[in-house]
């Protein structure tokens, strides 16, 4: 895995309120995808700090509750194996990110929840959820 620099963590976050309305007229996911602030990314990982990519333990807690807990062992498929995929449908360029998945107990955020979640003792991110 010569060609990975390094890991994040980030979390796709998707607006239901656009999603629902935009499917139903037939439009693209992007709608409920793409917003401002719609994937918060944690610092930079340099590979050589990460032992096991496929070891890392996963949490996520909203207002001081966990919701998420898991491990990148529980991933269906592999970063290199998930790399290929991608590789066949698009140009893969330095300082792409690719997202993997998410455990189980993903639920909807509301205005004012603070959302913290982590990566074994590699990342972090903690932020307020806003209104828009």
């Amino acid at each position: 895995m010569s060609y990975v620099a390094g890991y994040c963590l980030a979390l796709d976050l998707t607006a239901q309120c656009n999603l629902g309305p935009a499917r139903a007229a037939g439009h693209p996911w992007t709608l409920g995808k793409g917003f401002d602030t719609s994937t918060p990314v944690s610092q930079f990982i340099p590979i050589e700090k990460v032992t096991d990519p496929h070891n890392l333990p996963l949490w996520l807690t909203v207002n001081g509750d966990l919701k998420q807990n898991g491990c990148t062992a529980d991933l269906i498929f592999k970063v290199p194996d998930i790399i290929s995929y991608v590789s066949k449908y698009m140009t893969l360029e330095a300082n792409d990110l690719i997202l993997t998945g998410t455990p189980n107990g993903a639920d909807a955020f509301k205005a004012g929840d603070v959302i913290q979640c982590g990566m074994a003792d590699l990342a972090k991110l903690t932020f307020q959820v806003e209104a828009e």
